[in-house]
């Protein structure tokens, strides 16, 4: 998958750029759009993180995986439903999307009848967009507060750019929000994440390389990762 190479070569430039060591940004390979043996294929070419946006998707693709020996270890990225969050609790190591004080309730409730603990990306909504969701940025710090002595590892903060056509002015506002995310982090306290600092979660195929030079930790690709991948590999 030469996908993978060429991705991999745009994060080192971008982290570099940005006067970044690249080994401190993490590529989680987002799979939704591919069969099972696809995301087989990159865990096998060393991409050991993996992205779902569906509980059905990551159930699928986990059974597939586990039966086939192989064990990445898998990010849950889409919006979570609460009727939805035993299931994810269970399959998934990290969650990128708790973009609400009711779901954040809810999967610390199951965290511990379900005997799972997967670390929690809080879901930051900065730009006025009716389709996706997120915390207010003034919701932010009382969350964190209260998550801090939850059973969940609080990992860092999650949020995306808008969706706008391309061009310059959805290449600033992408810019815009990654910027806004990182200085949101900068203002909490840095003893309430797991890794003494909220890492982010932020970029995708379209605008990775903004994000990483704004300062992110994770960016979740996917069709940069696919393109041109058809049947079996």
């Amino acid at each position: 998958m030469s996908n993978r190479s060429d991705v991999l070569d745009r994060i080192a430039r971008s982290a570099r750029a940005a006067g970044r060591d690249p080994s401190g940004v993490r590529l989680v390979g987002v799979t939704k759009e591919v069969a099972p043996p696809w995301a087989a294929e990159l865990f096998r070419l060393g991409t050991a993180d993996l992205g779902e946006n569906r509980a059905d998707g990551l159930e699928e693709k986990r059974r597939w995986l586990d039966e086939h020996g192989l064990a990445p270890r898998w990010h849950f990225i889409g919006h979570l439903q609460r009727n939805k969050a035993r299931r994810v609790l269970e399959l998934a190591d990290e969650i990128h999307s708790v973009d609400s004080v009711r779901l954040w309730e809810a999967l610390a409730r199951l965290a511990g009848e379900v005997g799972r603990f997967p670390g929690i990306y809080l879901q930051v909504k900065l730009h006025d967009e009716p389709s996706k969701g997120g915390l207010a940025p003034a919701e932010l710090g009382p969350l964190v507060e209260r998550a801090r002595g939850g059973p969940l590892p609080l990992l860092g903060l999650m949020t995306m750019a808008p969706l706008l056509e391309e061009g310059e002015r959805a290449r600033a506002e992408a810019r815009r929000v990654f910027a806004e995310l990182a200085a949101l982090a900068r203002t909490l306290p840095g003893a309430a994440f797991a890794d003494g600092r909220p890492r982010l979660s932020m970029g995708m195929s379209g605008d990775f390389e903004d994000a990483i030079g704004a300062g992110a930790d994770v960016v979740r690709v996917g069709g940069a990762l696919f393109e041109g991948c058809e049947g079996t590999p």
